[in-house]
């Protein structure tokens, strides 16, 4: 049997909303754009359509089952859960009587071991954020292999001992560091080793490790010598090899294949290097950057030069802030990067607090109130990169998508005159309005990380920037998927309505037949021309 997820949860909810069924056009859309995954239905406990208006009762639910992909078995429900975040299931033991999910909001993920014949939760663990595929099952299901960080400053790799009913029996530690996330982990050589990738300041380190059995000795591991800085994935490939998703700062991600324990060769699936960037000036390799923030907390991130720029010379620079808010700068090619810096623009890209990879202490230090300081820190890391000497104060600009949209917005009116210019890509302006109109799901993940929509709403009216655009006071340019659920385009509407009853310039940009993330060619082209041209028109 084949453990999958319904339906994409907030889809379901969305379409839940209709009436009358079935497809429509989106409002903005061009006609015929319809819904591109269709109808959506509800399955019940046995598998088959639930009667009736049922996209109505999936709401605000979520439910796992396992698909029998020859439809000889009827489908299997692990899980049926209300107002819930996220539900995902992992793996499932090779005799069927055990699933391994994961559910839980943002900063509160659990791993859940299930049994299968009676749905009962036999076994919970708390869980890191980040890569959804937690852990794995043993060939017997006798131990359970978790990426986890509970209790601890950093994810590390546990073994579960379960008994027979998928009980907890006992927890070891396997593998863990002192300053260093568990980002990825894979069983390879038929469950014998592990592939483990840690974050190391933002880079990737990779090394496989013979899984010892209960009060066997630890093995050391071995270390893997890779040739780009960033492992985006890590899978096993038949009983004995491993590959490996790779990317690099000079070029795009490729698939790798360690041949042996060690070595990690080019498949003929990976692009040329030539091939794989834009033509124009060579991608340029970012530096390191550790600024303090003025309460002290270490921050971090990747300086971009801009080629041919002399290594004195401050430079136009544009300070990109990147989303979640948990998501990390990592040292990898990206098309927005390479556009501005071929325009001669220098590209801060800072970790400010609430990212990962520094640790759980750090990633939860935006919490609340704590967003008040995440938003100084955006004018922390510009001075750093002044006074280190490449990025030139008269000539900044600010933008961000998701997450680091609403940070952009925020960096304009709560530190006013910094940045001459900012660009807001599906960004919050009103956290209030998000709450209101936002997937329910992430709604409920949401509220851990920015304040609940009821209990705090002075606190998200506070930290909303649409409250104090009285100080916006530079030229904005919004852009925003005509068709983003996540963060509705009423957020990108509002501000630049706002900034322009204010008398100041600002532009929004509609890309029609985009979510949240920009998923055809010519819409990504499209906004990173037309973003390029509106900061170096202003900063040059």
């Amino acid at each position: 049997m084949l453990a999958r997820r319904r339906f994409r949860a907030g889809r379901h909810r969305r379409r839940a909303r209709r009436r009358g069924g079935g497809p429509r056009r989106a409002p903005g859309g061009p006609p015929g754009d319809a819904d591109r995954d269709g109808p959506a239905t509800l399955l019940g406990a046995d598998g088959r359509p639930v009667p009736g208006d049922g996209l109505a009762l999936a709401r605000d639910r979520l439910t796992a089952y396992l698909v029998d992909p020859d439809g000889i078995r009827p489908a299997v429900l692990l899980a049926d859960e209300s107002a819930a975040a996220t539900l995902r299931v992992c793996d499932v033991s090779r005799d069927g009587r055990l699933a391994l999910l994961r559910r839980g909001p943002r900063g509160g993920r659990e791993a859940v071991v299930v049994r299968v014949a009676d749905r009962a939760a036999a076994c919970t663990l708390p869980v890191a954020d980040g890569d959804p595929w937690i852990g794995r099952f043993s060939a017997d299901a006798r131990t359970m292999w978790l990426r986890s960080d509970d209790g601890a400053e950093f994810a590390a790799l546990l073994a579960v001992d379960l008994d027979e009913d998928g009980r907890r029996t006992g927890l070891r530690e396997i593998a863990r560091r002192a300053a260093h996330d568990l980002e990825l982990f894979a069983l390879v050589e038929n469950g014998r080793r592990a592939a483990l990738v840690w974050n190391a300041g933002g880079t990737s380190e990779l090394e496989t490790l013979a899984l010892p059995e209960p009060e066997a000795v630890p093995v050391p591991p071995r270390t893997v010598e890779l040739d780009h800085e960033v492992v985006t994935r890590v899978a096993a490939a038949g009983p004995y090899g491993l590959v490996a998703s790779l990317a690099g700062s000079q070029r795009r991600p490729g698939i790798w294949h360690l041949a042996d324990a060690t070595t990690a060769l080019r498949t003929p699936w990976t692009a040329r290097d030539a091939d794989t960037v834009p033509p124009g000036p060579a991608p340029v390799r970012p530096v390191p950057m550790r600024p303090k923030a003025r309460d002290g907390l270490r921050l971090g991130g990747w300086y971009h030069r801009a080629p041919g720029r002399a290594p004195g010379e401050p430079a136009p620079c544009v300070v990109h802030l990147h989303g979640g808010p948990e998501d990390q700068e990592r040292p990898v090619f990206d098309p927005l990067y390479h556009e501005l810096a071929a325009r001669g623009l220098d590209v801060f890209a800072p970790d400010v607090r609430g990212s990962s990879g520094w640790g759980r202490t750090f990633r939860d230090a935006d919490l609340g109130e704590g967003r008040f300081a995440a938003i100084d820190d955006v004018a922390d890391c510009v001075a750093h990169a002044v006074e280190a000497g490449p990025a030139d104060i008269r000539r900044l600009a600010v933008m961000g998508h998701s997450y680091g949209g609403y940070l952009t917005l925020a960096s304009l009116v709560w530190h006013p005159g910094l940045f001459r210019t900012g660009v807001t890509v599906c960004g919050m302006s009103d956290l209030t309005t998000f709450f209101a109109t936002t997937e329910p799901w992430l709604a409920e993940s949401a509220a851990h990380k920015y304040g609940h929509p009821e209990r705090d709403r002075a606190l998200l009216r506070a930290l909303s920037p649409m409250s104090r655009v009285d100080a916006l006071s530079v030229p904005l340019l919004a852009v925003h998927g005509a068709h983003d659920t996540n963060v509705p385009p009423r957020e990108s509407e509002q501000i630049v309505r706002a900034a322009r009853e204010r008398g100041h310039e600002a532009e929004l940009l509609l890309l029609h037949g985009e979510g949240h993330d920009f998923r055809r060619a010519d819409s990504r082209r499209l906004f990173r021309r037309t973003a390029a041209d509106w900061i170096e028109k202003r900063l040059t």
